[in-house]
């Protein structure tokens, strides 16, 4: 199916107030910013996000990095921060006075400015919503009514929806679109003076709270296996200090290169979020870890109604790595799922094949290109001086 070009006679500015959160938000908020782009070049766009929306033309009135937070108790304990933030985009998006907002996961926040621009009569368009199938699951009705259009990019969530009589498209997952744009570094072992044994991915996460929490005991576990070195995927987000007590471990820290590491992993010990799926992809065998505070923990575990975190178990409905959440977070368990995965030639097979089912679900479209289409196809009906263009 060809792309379709809608635009706006050369008078008429089309103007999107866009909000993302966190890193991978801000990368899956800047690639449709830019199909949008593609397909109407007399657009403009303001909002919140990182470096990734502000190269792709975004005028930022609040970097997320400033308001980061997450875990329940963390929420809590940032609220003032987050509301000062709110209140800000609120009074920014009214007077940026946008054809339409677009909003990019971020549940927390997002649902927040979702209902005040529907009460201010502003078309909203939820690319990525929240996960409201894992805990409290009648916030698909506050989701239903606070937004115009949404996005999946989760192949199991349009059939979830349905339940609340609710219409999803689903669009296929970003991520396949940055793994097609990427190419691997010719020399990534000599640009990263990078030895040539066994590498063992260490993905502890993009915000300060994951690694604090997360990358000591990576660290700790390097010694157990003296056969492979172990290399961090950073984030230049954070600060090189949060990273510092690795390098004195003698680890190797390779900033913006996750996926030339994962090109090159033997096996990979991953926090989980997005980057579990973006190493299923990369057909990387891996271990997924989280630990939090003792009291997001205890509100989580009573809250979250589906039986695995990891968005690869969730996709492939059934466990296809293993996770280790909060006590079974140990060397001791790492060790021994490590010590499988380099053993154990038909548990790496199983994962492997349960990576090629995930692959399938998922499908193999453009969701950039596909949600920028539906948005302003939508945009089109609301206004009569929408008029279409031409098929690329």
């Amino acid at each position: 199916m060809g792309l379709t070009t809608y635009f706006l006679p050369l008078t008429k500015l089309t103007k999107f107030y866009i909000i993302s959160g966190e890193r991978s938000g801000d990368l899956h908020a800047s690639n449709l910013v830019l199909a949008i782009q593609k397909l109407n070049s007399n657009v403009q766009f303001r909002g919140m996000g990182g470096s990734y929306s502000k190269d792709a033309g975004v005028e930022l009135a609040v970097d997320y990095s400033e308001i980061a937070v997450m875990g329940f108790l963390e929420v809590v304990i940032g609220f003032r921060k987050v509301l000062k933030y709110l209140n800000l985009a609120k009074k920014d998006l009214l007077a940026f006075r946008p054809n339409a907002v677009i909003l990019v996961d971020y549940g927390g926040f997002n649902m927040k400015i979702a209902a005040f621009a529907k009460e201010s009569g502003v078309p909203v368009h939820y690319y990525i919503p929240p996960k409201v199938w894992a805990w409290n699951q009648k916030r698909a009705l506050k989701l239903k009514a606070f937004t115009d259009q949404i996005y999946s990019i989760l192949p199991f969530e349009p059939e979830f929806f349905e339940k609340f009589d609710m219409k999803v498209h689903y669009v296929g997952n970003p991520l396949l679109d940055e793994i097609r744009k990427f190419k691997p570094h010719d020399f990534f072992f000599q640009k990263n003076e990078i030895s040539y044994q066994p590498i063992v991915a260490l993905l502890p996460g993009s915000r300060k709270q994951e690694i604090n929490a997360m990358l000591d005991r990576m660290v700790s576990l390097v010694k157990e296996f003296p056969n492979a070195q172990f290399v961090i995927a950073g984030v230049d987000s954070l600060p090189e200090s949060d990273y510092l007590g690795a390098k004195k471990a003698g680890i190797k820290v390779v900033f913006n290169q996750t996926y030339d590491l994962l090109s090159h992993a033997t096996a990979a010990v991953v926090t989980s979020g997005t980057a579990t799926l973006e190493t299923a992809l990369f057909r990387v065998p891996q271990v997924v870890v989280y630990r939090t505070s003792a009291i997001s923990y205890r509100i989580a575990k009573n809250l979250i109604r589906v039986p695995y975190i990891s968005l690869v178990n969730l996709i492939a409905g059934k466990e296809v790595v293993k996770e280790l959440i909060q006590d079974d977070f140990s060397i001791e368990n790492l060790k021994n799922e490590l010590n499988r995965i380099f053993s154990n030639v038909v548990y790496k097979g199983e994962m492997l094949q349960g990576y090629d089912l995930i692959q399938e679900r998922i499908g193999g479209g453009s969701a950039s290109e596909t949600t920028a289409g539906l948005i302003l196809e939508s945009l089109k009906k609301q206004n009569p001086d929408f008029h279409r263009g031409f098929t690329v």
